[in-house]
């Protein structure tokens, strides 16, 4: 790299992602990525601190109540759906995605719990105790490991196979299910 050259520089992960983003669908899904990667982090932090920080409870709660869905929905309504049309046989796309979606469905039925635990530590200023730390770290583990398949496979695939209109479908549902107006 020379003197005139510069990174690209991505968000700073501690806000949801810009919706500006969206227009890039794939963009937008690896950005989404990285968040959540911060929230993994911060799931750790709060699993081994004896008193969690009230910016991480705050930071998780927020993405688990506003973003985690949004972001499930992204890729099982938009993506997945679109990677089984246009993907060949030979890229085994629909073994990936029916591990991703278990995945998914695994997270969707810990989040409760994971919400009610975050809440509960929030307004006591108690530290988690062994079974809560168990279950955050399993929860975090699981979330990475998914996020791994997703970024070495799926998007890569995807950033292939997808065609332009394939792209601007996705975008579409990405805002449809944000309440974005679809014009501007």
């Amino acid at each position: 790299m020379n003197s005139k050259t510069v990174p690209r520089q991505r968000g700073g992960c501690l806000a949801p992602t810009d919706l500006n983003l969206i227009r890039r669908p794939l963009e937008f899904i690896a950005e989404d990525h990285l968040r959540e990667r911060l929230i993994c982090a911060a799931l750790d932090r709060i699993a081994d601190s004896p008193l969690p920080d009230r910016g991480d409870l705050e930071m998780v709660l927020s993405f688990l109540e506003l973003e985690f869905s949004l972001h499930h929905a992204d890729e099982e309504d938009g993506l997945f759906p679109l990677m089984l049309k246009r993907c060949e046989p030979e890229d085994e796309i629909d073994k990936t995605i029916v591990r991703l979606q278990a995945a998914h469905r695994e997270a969707a039925l810990s989040k409760p719990k994971i919400l009610v635990l975050l809440r509960d530590l929030l307004h006591s200023g108690d530290s988690p105790d062994i079974e809560a730390r168990d279950l955050l770290r399993a929860f975090a583990a699981s979330e990475r490991q998914h996020l791994i398949v997703e970024n070495a496979i799926i998007l890569p695939i995807a950033r292939v196979r997808l065609t332009k209109d394939d792209l601007t479908a996705l975008t579409r549902g990405m805002q449809c299910r944000r309440g974005l107006d679809q014009t501007s």
